[in-house]
């Protein structure tokens, strides 16, 4: 009366294909360590993976499927103009607190990588001062001093993000993908990360599977 059965190793003898192939006729799920994995814990383990993951994996059709592409483009747009309005007074009211709060432009502008790690300017309502990359750019922290306090509550909300629908309007991104890093960064996370690179075969996003499950 096996529910579920998790296969974390090869399967040797055809006894035992057999057998797990009976369960299977009967009612049991099967899963692989990594569909388990990434069904119950909603991310994956980067640390583990290897190229048949990636080469087996499912969902890379749609890449290049023309209607795919045309149907997302269309939703991208209808709904930037949709938030875009909805949070218009909000963006208002954010720029004149940013004037007020500190010197500076009010929206700032940063080269992040895209699809085909290609470079492209995304903008951000500034959340932090002036001054805050005077010796580099540098990983945002917990508490950090740089951070205005009306940009730790913009962070908060995402109310920062909200320029980005502009990118999107341009096709520079789309609603939903892999959030867009800076070069510097991304250089230091493909050493951490296997294949990190392959998030740029597709269009960044306003927000992501990592920011919404972060």
């Amino acid at each position: 009366k096996i529910d579920t059965l998790v296969i974390t190793d090869s399967i040797t003898g055809i006894n035992n294909t057999r057998k797990i192939l009976k369960y299977k006729l009967t009612g049991t799920q099967i899963y692989d360590y990594f569909s388990f994995f990434e069904e119950v814990e909603e991310k994956v383990p980067v640390n583990s993976i290897d190229e048949n993951w990636i080469l087996y994996g499912k969902g890379y059709a749609i890449l290049n499927e023309d209607l795919n592409v045309k149907i997302k483009r269309f939703l991208d747009i209808i709904y930037a103009l949709i938030i875009g309005s909805i949070t218009l007074p909000v963006m208002l009211l954010s720029a004149i607190i940013i004037k007020l709060e500190s010197k500076g432009p009010i929206v700032c502008k940063q080269l992040r990588v895209g699809e085909g790690n290609k470079e492209f300017t995304i903008y951000k309502f500034r959340s932090m001062k002036n001054d805050a990359e005077k010796d580099g750019a540098k990983w945002a922290t917990i508490g950090d001093s740089r951070i205005t306090r009306f940009g730790n509550f913009m962070r908060k909300t995402r109310i920062d993000e909200l320029p980005q629908l502009w990118n999107v309007l341009k096709g520079e991104m789309s609603f939903v993908g892999p959030r867009p890093e800076r070069m510097v960064f991304i250089k230091e996370l493909e050493k951490q990360i296997p294949f990190y690179n392959i998030r740029h075969c597709i269009k960044p996003g306003l927000t992501g599977w990592a920011q919404v499950k972060y």
